[in-house]
């Protein structure tokens, strides 16, 4: 397994491009939140591998009369992928504006299912054409979230599945899966085939792995004993120190391997 940090949360008190830096010299890849704020010069110089960043700008993958928008942003950022070499664009159920559902909805119908899977599988097609992988994150509406419809893991993983494509796969968050479903070393089994990537965090809190009740070192074991070998991404606020949180993060994820030897 490779293992990603978010710059967008850690090392906060640093300019982007010195955090990028610092994750960088850390050993992990890097995760961007919206690169359209970013120096991209800035982060290439840095050396840093980029795992993943967001994937559109506008639109709802779920809503009729935005997801074109959806896949007209998509589209347009793609080139700013290329440049820093980003292989998975994360897109959400429906559309957020700073974290908040654009156009809150509380109840999913039929027509925004077939409206999912039609969007995401037009995201695999122009993935295809680019070489990179589009990823539908899974959120929680208990508490981040509320107002997005389809958001739950096994709602994500249900619309991958329907487009049948492979460049749409899952950004599997197991932090707002156990907000919302619990039951993770399963989850992570029933989706593995689906996964293009996966995101941490603890809970309560939302911080780095060992500061809450999720017991990331068997999600870890359960991951490298059903063979999965791509990414796992740190989405997690540090709670104290970043470098400490960078090592609980590695120490979470690496457990697992020292048992073996």
């Amino acid at each position: 397994m490779r293992l990603a940090v978010c710059a967008e949360m850690v090392f906060t008190d640093l300019p982007f491009a010195e955090r990028v830096r610092r994750i960088h010299e850390s050993g992990f890849d890097v995760e961007l939140w919206d690169s359209r704020s970013k120096d991209i010069r800035a982060l290439k110089a840095t050396g840093a591998v980029f795992s993943s960043m967001t994937g559109y700008t506008a639109g709802s993958l779920v809503d009729p009369d935005t997801a074109d928008d959806l896949v007209r942003t998509a589209e347009a950022l793609i080139p700013t992928a290329l440049d820093l070499g980003v292989s998975r664009l994360v897109v959400h159920p429906a559309e957020l504006i700073d974290g908040h559902a654009a156009r809150p909805v509380y109840r999913s119908s039929g027509r925004m299912w077939s409206t999912g899977a039609r969007t995401l599988e037009r995201l695999g097609r122009l993935g295809e054409k680019y070489g990179v992988t589009f990823c539908l994150e899974n959120l929680n509406t208990i508490l981040d979230h509320p107002g997005i419809p389809l958001a739950r893991a096994k709602d994500t993983l249900a619309l991958v599945e329907a487009a049948g494509h492979p460049n749409a796969k899952m950004m599997l968050d197991l932090y707002h899966a156990q907000l919302g479903e619990g039951n993770l070393i399963e989850l992570v089994r029933t989706a593995l085939p689906y996964i293009g990537e996966i995101q941490v965090a603890d809970v309560p809190g939302r911080c780095e792995p060992g500061t809450g009740e999720i017991n990331y070192a068997a999600v870890a074991r359960a991951l490298a004993d059903a063979g999965y070998g791509g990414t796992v991404g740190m989405e997690a606020w540090a709670k104290g120190d970043s470098e400490a949180a960078l090592d609980a993060f590695r120490t979470a994820f690496t457990v697992y391997a020292e048992e073996k030897s």
